[in-house]
Formats: structure tokens, C-alpha cells, sequence
């Protein structure tokens, strides 16, 4: 099909396409091991000189279909499959970013995410130096060195939901000859490709929004094929000279600049880290990424419903979520997604924490969970769960003040969350 299809019709048709009496449903391919008639067959997958499976802690059929369906959902040319959004972002800096090497960083990030790169990352040589998501031209191009491998950045920050200007921080990450990562979780492609405007590598949590059920912890890495690795030799000689691991392969000279990243993340950091999604995860994925334009319109629906009627009762102090036209990110909201952003909303009582904790107690249908993203709406007070151990001096310094509420709008009726959350405030 030369047509180029719409988002609808790629999270059902692409990745997979059967052959005659081959099944319809991607088939599960539950083995380790595949087997050949020869040494010299195998040599060649070792070689990688032939396509084909060996091992699926590298690849798996199943595995790589799915991930095919994100390269064509993301208008990328190729994709991985990881065992968590955590590995995926792990895996997109370090196939380029090694000891002594330097990246920058929004400081608007998921914790998670944070906690990697300034912590567990530090410790293997990799520096960070974290910038505003607002900051201006020159104030990112004043936190590059000479030693800056890439830029990194979430679509919509979890949880803080500031909108990232993505053209702006490529255009200066492409100035200085390295690529702009873009963690996409929340938006997801439904509602932004950020390869359209900039970005070279994008990444998933497909535990969020791409699962949707809360059944299947992945990832997953999207390469846009567009980043000229040959351009800059000696910053990326991983990948632009030979490979004493791979019998001296380089991975831009046999797989060009459409396979070379993930190539080379396959190859080096899956086979060394194995942190490989099963089989069995990457089907449930893909039952979830068939509905996921969907869902996303009625998690953007239900949120936007949702955060108008908190930003008119008189017991909230504030509301933020792009989608209201009072927010600080609408206006670039409306650029980057002007179809709907997620269904995540963050906001405060007032009264402050004893009036967030006194609102959570009483919740019916909302649920107190970590999780976020779900077919089911979700909520958190994270100064009473996952950063309880904070002060409110250190929780407001981090930008997760004591009062706020973290809602996660699921597919339910809009009504019926909104006479859930009304009988709640009414509680404080």
C-alpha cells in the first residue's frame, strides 16, 4: 500500500501482515531457541549478515512486530521492544552516551527518570545537567559541553504536564550535532509524533497508555532514521566505526541511517543487559495499541470535562492541564497537540495537604494507585504515598507540593467521575 494511512488504520494493519493461511492475530512465539540445519546458518545471524532469530532475549518474531507497528505509528524506520519505559530510556542514552560523556536534560522529567540519570547513570560516568523545560535558546545552548552526546525531554512531563517546545530544543541539540531524544509516553502518537517536528529518537513506557489495561509492564525505542551519525564520527564512534564485539562491523556502513541506532541497541546493550520483553507482554501490547486512538479521545475528553468542572468549584485552589485555556502550556499545547493532550490532570484543595488527604479517603470510583495512564481512572497524593518521606520545604522544591492530587481519567463515564470527585471535595 503506497497510500499513506491514517493513525486508526496503522494500530490495526501495521507490523503484521500474513501470508496465505498464515493466522490473522500475531502469533505468540513462545520459545527461547530457533533452530537451523547448520553452524554456518547461525554464523551468518552471529555475522549479522542474515536476517533471522537465534535467541529471543535479541529478538522474537512476535517482539518485532509489534515494535514494527510503533515505527509506523511514530513515521519512524525502526523500533525495539524493552522490558520497561525505564530500560527503553536507559537503552536510548547509553547506546550513544558512555563514561565521560555529557547530556542534557529537561528537569521536568518522570522521578524515575530522573533517578537514572542523575543517580544510577552518574555512577557508571555519564553527567546530566538538568535545564528548565521553558528555558530559552540560549539558555540550552549554555548547558552544552564539548562532551554532549544528546538531549533529552518528555513530550507532556510526568507529573508536573508542562508541554515541551520540541522544535525548539532540536533546533538547538541540532546545532550543536547531537539528537534530541523525546520520551512520548503520554501523548503517545495519537496525539504527537514528535519526529514531525524534530526529534531524532523517541521513547515509550508501553506499560501506560499503549497497554491501557494495566496488564503488561514494556517499552519501547523509536529510531526516526533522519540523525546523520557519519556526520560526526569521533562524537558517535560507536556506531560510526568498528565493532570488535560484532567481528568489526559498523553499524552505519551496513545498515545505514534507518537501522543503524536500533541495530546497534539490539546487538550491544539487549544482548549485554537483557532487559527483553516477553512474547507473551508484546501480544498484550498489541491488543491495546489496536484501540488506542480510541481510548486516547476519551481519556482527553473525560480530563478536559473533568478539568473544567475542578477549575470552577469554589474548595480548588488550581488546576493544571493543557487543555484549559487559563493553563501556561495551552498555547503550545495547541501547536504540538491539537487533537487532545492525555487524560492526566494535577491539581490542589484548598486547605492543603489535610484537605488532599481528607479528598483521597473518600474517593468511590477513582482508585489510589501509582499507575497512571490506565483504562481505569487512577488517583495519587504523593506527599502522602510515593513521596511521603519528603518534607513540604523539599516536596515544593522538587514541584510536587504537599497538596497536590495527581488524577488519571480513565474510560469511565465523564458524569460519574465528576459526581465522584464532587462528593469528595465536598467531604474536606
Amino acid at each position: 500500500m503506497d497510500k499513506k494511512l491514517n493513525m486508526e488504520t496503522l494500530c490495526i494493519q501495521a507490523g503484521y501482515s500474513p501470508k496465505n493461511g498464515e493466522p490473522r492475530q500475531i502469533p505468540i512465539i513462545q520459545s527461547t531457541t530457533f533452530k537451523y540445519a547448520t553452524s554456518e546458518d547461525m554464523g551468518k545471524l552471529f555475522d549479522l549478515e542474515a536476517e533471522g532469530y537465534f535467541y529471543s532475549r535479541l529478538q522474537n518474531p512476535t517482539c518485532d512486530a509489534v515494535a514494527a507497528k510503533i515505527a509506523a505509528m511514530e513515521g519512524g524506520t525502526a523500533a525495539m521492544l524493552t522490558s520497561s519505559g525505564q530500560a527503553a530510556n536507559f537503552f536510548a542514552v547509553f547506546n550513544i552516551a558512555g563514561c565521560g560523556d555529557h547530556v542534557v536534560c529537561c528537569s521536568a522529567v518522570y522521578g524515575g527518570t530522573f533517578n537514572l540519570f542523575s543517580v544510577t547513570m552518574k555512577r557508571m560516568g555519564v553527567d546530566f545537567t538538568f535545564i528548565s523545560p521553558d528555558a530559552t535558546e540560549e539558555e540550552i545552548q549554555a548547558a552544552f559541553r564539548p562532551n554532549t552526546k544528546a538531549v533529552f525531554g518528555e513530550t507532556i512531563a510526568n507529573p508536573a504536564l508542562n508541554v515541551l517546545d520540541i522544535e525548539r530544543f532540536a533546533k538547538v541539540a541540532h546545532a550543536n550535532g547531537v539528537p534530541l531524544i523525546i520520551d512520548n509516553t503520554f501523548a503517545t502518537p495519537v496525539n504527537c509524533r514528535p519526529f514531525e517536528w524534530g526529534a531524532d529518537i523517541v521513547t515509550h513506557s508501553t506499560t501506560k497508555y499503549m497497554d491501557g489495561h494495566a496488564s503488561a509492564v514494556g517499552g519501547c525505542i523509536v529510531d526516526s532514521g533522519k540523525f546523520d551519525w557519519t556526520k560526526y564520527p569521533d562524537k558517535f564512534p560507536g556506531l560510526c566505526t568498528p565493532d570488535d564485539s560484532y567481528h568489526g562491523v559498523t553499524y552505519t556502513e551496513r545498515f545505514g541511517l534507518a537501522g543503524a541506532f536500533i541495530t546497534k541497541c539490539t546487538a550491544q546493550l539487549m544482548r549485554d543487559f537483557g532487559c527483553c520483553q516477553s512474547p507473551q507482554s508484546a501480544y498484550l501490547l498489541n491488543l491495546g495499541l489496536e484501540s488506542l486512538p480510541f481510548r486516547m479521545r476519551q481519556h482527553c475528553s473525560n480530563a478536559q470535562q473533568i478539568a473544567e468542572f475542578l477549575q470552577n468549584n469554589e474548595k480548588v485552589a488550581w488546576v493544571k492541564y493543557c487543555g484549559l485555556k487559563s493553563d501556561k502550556y495551552y498555547e503550545l499545547a495547541q501547536k504540538y497537540l491539537p487533537n487532545g493532550s492525555c487524560g492526566v490532570i494535577s491539581f490542589g484543595l484548598k486547605g492543603g495537604r489535610k484537605a488532599a488527604e481528607v479528598f483521597m479517603k473518600h474517593l468511590q470510583l477513582g482508585s489510589i494507585e501509582t499507575h497512571v495512564a490506565d483504562s481505569r481512572t487512577c488517583c495519587l497524593h504523593p506527599a502522602s504515598a510515593t513521596h511521603r518521606q519528603m518534607t513540604d520545604e523539599q516536596l515544593t522544591a522538587a514541584g510536587v507540593g504537599a497538596d497536590l492530587i495527581r488524577l488519571s481519567c480513565g474510560l469511565e463515564n465523564a458524569e460519574d467521575l465528576i459526581a465522584d470527585l464532587k462528593q469528595a471535595i465536598e467531604k474536606v
